[in-house]
């Protein structure tokens, strides 16, 4: 720990404060904590964003009819500025920790403290919502959904073997979202582009389903899109361990969700017109009643389903990692306990421990208290959640540029990234908004236990010191 009781509590973190020279924090070095190039983090970025969301929002949405198509839209834009900001943002800083050392170096210890405490709630709160749509898939395969117990061993089992993989090491991490990511793409691919040309447009449903107006329709849809999104910051959040993180954090994540948001559209669209609108609403597993319409039978849906869980399990390799780089850069400053700053093999292993219990017992309340609502509840909360780094993050870069350092940037470039910056802050307020006010109270109330925990942090500092 090289700020507790040495840093103001006030001061940022230096610039590359929290970079790792190819080392742990012992000095442990070797082949187990190689850094990520541009392919791997790009596939990061892209198998965090595709992963459980893409196999189960189409059948989550269709209830708001197909105005959610526009809310795709409406969110890759968001998706794509946010995208920019980070990239951005990674030039000025390219270190561990992503919107949480942009907030920090921005606005001081508590904003950091905050956006790493709101981010580490999404990331083990997703980590659960995918655990347990992934059961909706293995069904398909091995029938588990029977009995309560079963379907929620599966759960943990398909929590705990990414666990295993991070604590292999950084490199077998980047080996296996790798692998994940090329496997998941050509059954992605196949509805995607083969579903146009199963496409019946009279299996479309209503535009607007759920009564209201458009508007709440495209942001209540947008606000549970939201959760398909999520992996966006990642390459800023491990920017640690990417190779010439200021130009490769950028270039990774921009082409990532470019690359997610082609899929996302194309596929979302090929499932509504190839599944009835009746059965999609009703559907555990829309991507395998899709492949069932094409070509007829079950053997399209088995094959999907494994590509689902294959997904699934890549996306939560990524997650695992990044749940617990957060915390870590946050304990390297004294604002989390100081386990979280332990690592071995280029992993923060205290993290990934303390985020897969979490997450686990998350996963055993929602078979005890009945996993219909309560997920849906947990994806809303994720977005509230996810909001806020990403406006503190937005916010952030706004304040740099506004402030005396815009003599550092050409003045085209100046009002272009002014605007993206603000698209960014407003889309992020405008998903709090979807998100309901029963997230948004459920989230408050996570974010009001963690100012708890930072008082109590901040007060050991200031004693230290």
């Amino acid at each position: 720990m090289h700020a507790t009781g040495t840093a103001p509590q006030t001061a940022p973190a230096p610039p590359g404060a929290h970079e790792i020279p190819g080392e742990d924090q012992h000095g442990n070095t070797g082949k187990h904590a190689r850094r990520f190039g541009l392919p791997v983090a790009t596939a990061l970025v892209m198998g965090n964003i595709i992963g459980g969301g893409i196999f189960l929002l189409p059948a989550s949405v269709a209830p708001f009819g197909t105005v959610s198509l526009v809310a795709f839209g409406v969110l890759t834009v968001g998706a794509i500025a946010l995208a920019l900001v980070f990239g951005r943002l990674a030039e000025r800083n390219p270190a561990t920790g992503g919107p949480y050392v942009y907030a920090r170096e921005a606005f001081g210890d508590f904003a950091g403290f905050l956006t790493a405490w709101s981010y580490w709630i999404t990331t083990w709160v997703s980590n659960a919502a995918l655990a347990v749509a992934a059961v909706g898939y293995l069904d398909v395969l091995i029938p588990v959904s029977g009995h309560r117990w079963t379907a929620c061993l599966a759960a943990l089992v398909i929590l705990w073997l990414p666990a295993l993989s991070n604590f292999a090491g950084t490199r077998y991490v980047g080996a296996v979202q790798l692998v994940s990511t090329v496997l998941k793409f050509a059954p992605l691919l196949l509805v995607a582009i083969g579903g146009l040309f199963f496409f019946d447009p009279h299996k479309l449903g209503p535009f607007h389903a759920s009564g209201g107006s458009t508007l709440s329709a495209v942001s209540a849809s947008a606000a549970l899109l939201l959760f398909s999104y999520l992996g966006v910051e990642s390459a800023a959040v491990s920017a640690g361990e990417v190779k010439n993180p200021r130009r490769n954090v950028g270039r990774a994540t921009v082409i990532g969700t470019a690359g997610a948001a082609i899929v996302y559209l194309l596929g979302t669209l090929s499932v509504f017109g190839t599944v009835s609108h009746n059965h999609l609403v009703k559907s555990t597993a829309p991507f395998s009643d899709a492949v069932n319409a094409m070509f007829g039978g079950t053997w399209g849906g088995w094959a999907v389903a494994l590509a689902a869980l294959v997904s699934m399990v890549g996306c939560l390799n990524g997650w695992t990692l990044l749940s617990a780089q957060t915390p870590y850069a946050a304990a390297q400053d004294g604002l989390f306990p100081a386990a979280f700053g332990r690592r071995k093999r280029g992993v923060p292993t205290v993290g990934v421990v303390v985020t897969v219990v979490l997450a686990s017992l998350l996963t055993v309340y929602n078979y005890m208290s009945g996993s219909g609502k309560v997920f849906e509840s947990l994806i809303l909360i994720t977005t509230f959640t996810a909001t806020v780094p990403y406006l503190l993050a937005a916010a952030a870069q706004l304040f740099h540029l506004i402030s005396g350092r815009r003599d550092q940037v050409a003045p085209a470039r100046l009002v272009r990234d002014l605007v993206i910056a603000g698209v960014a802050a407003g889309f992020s307020v405008w998903l709090v908004a979807g998100a309901g006010y029963a997230a948004v109270y459920q989230g408050v109330l996570f974010l009001f236990v963690g100012i708890i925990i930072f008082a109590v942090m901040a007060g050991r500092r200031q004693r230290a010191a």
